[in-house]
């Protein structure tokens, strides 16, 4: 008897001991371990995490919203004339906001010695932060919010956060879908969404048995970290989840946002700017920078670890989808990759601008485009990328700093992305930092040191709408 006692009493005092060190460690401020996974146990209840981050929404987005008014110019300035392939407005014009005092012309004749020293990188070029970079997760714009709910009474809505950009400078949206396999009907989107509710009507004798069981799959909801039955979701009722085609939306992409799921801890992990899914037929690399080697590994991965924030151990919890290789896995992909870029019609079978459709500034700008301005070293015709990943060293320019809990360093390897279609698929970069194509052509301007005019910036923008 004596010896039980003695056992017994001996987690009474370890678990004593336990509560005395963490109580010390709350007040002399000690940090608890870091840890790569998320908790499976949530001591919290649901009522008061969603009270507490519904209070604390307003500051969250307050900050955010503070942070792109003063790195952008977030006016609506469509481009006169120039528009998608359902008619919404291209945006045009430089939106990323100089340091005072300072032209684009001096920066770009500065080395990036200097520029890093004094301080002037542009702040819209640096990596751009997750409207709630610690708390992370997908978030979608309001339309896409909408629609849903009206289709299908999915609620898409964060009780913590909202989407941060504005609408005139995302895809327009229903998108338009266009087949490899269909040339002859163009745009068989009808001007809709496709959902779970109306994809056999849209698709029904246009697919073959495979897309269109492929095509249901990205169209059905499955659990994700943020939308799921369990208490440590991010909605306020219980969410069926969410869908491939809720990100990349007809195929194409909506531009939501998430946070890449390979990187931790929290603070570098990049903000992901959903690309679209048109083109993957001619892609050998899938995820920014995670360089998947099939459609099918990143259909896979998706399902079974991005949509969990990366971390395999709470997807258990909240339902992971687990697919079926063989047959699910392949029938989504043979349905991804039928997804067309639009029609170019001023580009020959070579992927180049025909002389006779072509204006002078978009010709001139194609010449700076395969020169001067050494695009085509990696966005080769006619698709206009090599499949490779290349590291621009952007840090060259700027110190590391801390930017509403994202950790700017360096960006790393990025996959070169197709440009066939680059009109339709703004914000561009990884994250979506660069807003305009004007941006973009600054942006590499200054990082490649190409030095070009404003007059051949101009022209090199015309080209990419071509393209």
């Amino acid at each position: 008897m004596k010896t039980s006692r003695k056992y017994i009493g001996r987690p009474i005092v370890f678990l004593c001991i336990l509560i005395v060190a963490l109580a010390f460690s709350h007040v002399k401020g000690i940090s608890p371990k870091p840890t790569s996974y998320a908790p499976v146990v949530i001591t919290e209840d649901f009522e008061s995490v969603m009270a507490r981050m519904k209070a604390d929404k307003p500051d969250i987005m307050k900050r955010q919203m503070d942070l792109l008014n003063e790195r952008y110019d977030l006016s609506n300035k469509p481009a006169k004339g120039i528009t998608m392939s359902r008619g919404k407005a291209v945006q045009e014009g430089v939106r990323v906001k100089l340091p005072e005092g300072i032209t684009w012309q001096q920066l770009v004749e500065m080395m990036p010695d200097e520029i890093h020293e004094k301080d002037l990188f542009p702040k819209g070029f640096l990596p751009l932060p997750h409207p709630n970079h610690r708390e992370g997760g997908m978030v979608f714009p309001q339309f896409v919010i909408d629609e849903m709910n009206k289709q299908e009474g999915r609620d898409l809505t964060r009780f913590d956060l909202d989407f941060d950009l504005p609408d005139h400078f995302l895809p327009e949206f229903p998108a338009a879908i266009f087949l490899t396999t269909r040339p002859d009907l163009g745009d068989v989107s009808q001007g809709k969404v496709v959902t779970i509710d109306n994809y056999y009507e849209l698709f029904n004798g246009i697919l073959n048995p495979k897309q269109l069981e492929g095509l249901r799959l990205l169209v059905t909801p499955f659990p994700q970290q943020q939308f799921n039955q369990t208490e440590d979701r991010r909605s306020k009722k219980p969410s069926r989840g969410v869908t491939c085609f809720d990100c990349h939306s007809n195929g194409h992409t909506a531009a939501p946002t998430h946070l890449v799921g390979d990187i931790r801890p929290q603070e570098f992990r990049h903000r992901l700017d959903t690309p679209p899914l048109r083109g993957v037929n001619i892609q050998r690399l899938f995820g920014s920078q995670r360089a998947l080697k099939s459609v099918e590994d990143f259909t896979e991965f998706e399902q079974r670890a991005a949509y969990f924030d990366g971390d395999h151990v709470i997807a258990a919890k909240k339902g992971v989808n687990t697919l079926e290789r063989g047959s699910q896995v392949h029938f989504m992909a043979e349905f991804q990759e039928i997804l067309d870029f639009p029609p170019a019609p001023k580009l020959d079978v070579f992927g180049k601008l025909d002389p006779e459709k072509a204006t002078q500034n978009e010709l001139r700008g194609q010449e700076v485009f395969f020169g001067k301005g050494r695009c085509s070293v990696c966005h080769i015709p006619p698709y206009y990328t090599d499949n490779l990943m290349y590291n621009l060293k952007t840090e060259r320019f700027y110190k590391p700093q801390m930017i509403n809990g994202r950790y700017a360093s360096a960006d790393g390897p990025i996959k070169t992305f197709p440009l066939r279609g680059i009109k339709e698929s703004p914000p561009y970069m990884h994250d979506g930092r660069l807003l305009t194509l004007e941006d973009t052509v600054e942006f590499f301007n200054l990082v490649l040191r190409t030095k070009l005019t404003e007059k051949e910036k101009k022209d090199m923008v015309e080209f990419l709408r071509a393209l």
